[in-house]
């Protein structure tokens, strides 16, 4: 019998009492423990005034540090970086890249990286190979044909791909080929973390990984992260006064010093109300007795019994269902995508699409009678 959480989310819910919320791999519902944490943050400000950095530097960021670093099997919590979103990351490692590089990347990556990189282009300032996402079952042999014939200062991919929920199987083959030493690695997670149990214990100590929590872990905006492995990328030009924390109070020099582990790669001041609603829910999935394994099972049984009960199809399954490695979303290709977003839309089903890929993502908040509820209505179409 499938579990019911959506005890959890009980105030969101309710605000969406007459919609089916199925754009989980978008905007996940927050669940309660959330809405408390925030206030709590509200309450800290309001008392401590500037004196809550030491608070949230002392407590809050290396709880949360040590969260992510549980979760993904990493052996010290201190090389996680924390900003409001990945594309701080992306330019900072960009930066510290040497001039004219050459990068190589996929043609599914998301708009934060793709969209940069393609300015970038215009200036002749990097060039990009770009290889093919599709088709899935020789991705990772290409990717790796690629990154072993052809010099690079980075290569970035995806865990699983933002426009299919395609999983690379295994993170480790690839990265394990990169045969120049000096090349940074980068991993975009944001599909993959807490949906799928990820171990990086292996890659650790040399593939950087991005996420945040807007998505699968719950927490919403502003609580993206980094892995950055030690010994890699050690001087970004993009740098705020955070890479330095240890100096604040010490006169400046001309020099500019970094610190040697992941804060080399923080920014400036930011709103830390986030951090405290991801540390609230990895607390409420510890105390339930809830893994990142446990999730993905329950999805997995959605997306099986959504496929089941489809009397027709909205378009051409992209996402790979012939293994249970996969995101917690499934693509359709149709040149309908929008006009069937728009009617769902309509019919308060709440999903997404991305150019002629229609997208419906699934949650710990979603319940055997919501799959029932949405193949009702996409017969109808």
């Amino acid at each position: 019998m499938m579990s019911d959480f959506r005890k959890l989310f009980g105030t969101a819910l309710a605000m969406n009492a007459n919609k089916l919320h199925f754009a989980a791999h978008s905007h996940h519902l927050w669940p309660d423990c959330t809405r408390t944490a925030q206030t709590r943050y509200w309450g800290l400000s309001a008392s401590m005034a500037d004196n809550k950095w030491d608070v949230i530097f002392n407590t809050v960021i290396p709880t949360a540090q040590g969260h992510v670093a549980r979760i993904l099997n990493l052996p010290v919590p201190n090389t996680i970086a924390f900003a409001p979103n990945t594309h701080e990351f992306i330019n900072r490692l960009i930066s510290a890249l040497p001039d004219h590089p050459h990068i190589i990347t996929t043609d599914s990556e998301f708009h934060s990286l793709t969209r940069q990189l393609k300015r970038l282009e215009e200036d002749g300032s990097i060039t990009v190979m770009r290889v093919p996402s599709e088709p899935f079952h020789s991705f990772t042999d290409r990717m790796i044909d690629a990154v072993k014939s052809t010099p690079a200062a980075m290569v970035f991919f995806s865990h699983v791909f933002f426009n299919s929920a395609y999983a690379v199987p295994d993170l480790k083959k690839i990265v394990d080929v990169v045969p120049n030493k000096d090349t940074l690695v980068v991993i975009d997670g944001y599909h993959g973390f807490m949906a799928l149990p990820t171990d990086l214990s292996k890659i650790s100590g040399r593939a950087f990984y991005l996420a945040g929590g807007y998505k699968y872990a719950m927490a919403g905006e502003g609580c993206c992260f980094m892995h950055c492995p030690p010994g890699y990328a050690m001087r970004p030009r993009n740098t705020g006064w955070f890479a330095d924390m240890g100096s604040l109070e010490a006169r400046q020099g001309d020099d500019v010093p970094y610190s040697t582990d992941g804060f080399r790669f923080w920014g400036a001041t930011f709103d830390p109300s986030g951090l405290y609603r991801l540390n609230a829910v990895m607390e409420m999935l510890n105390d339930l007795n809830i893994g990142v394994a446990d999730i993905h099972a329950h999805v997995m049984a959605l997306q099986d019994q959504f496929l089941e009960g489809l009397k027709k199809r909205p378009g051409t399954l992209v996402s790979p269902v012939d293994t249970p490695i996969r995101g917690h979303f499934l693509t359709f290709e149709t040149d309908r995508a929008a006009d069937l977003a728009q009617k769902l839309q309509d019919l308060g089903v709440v999903t997404d699409h991305r150019g002629t890929r229609l997208r419906f993502g699934f949650g710990l908040y979603h319940v055997a009678e919501d799959v029932e509820a949405l193949t009702q209505i996409l017969s109808g179409l």
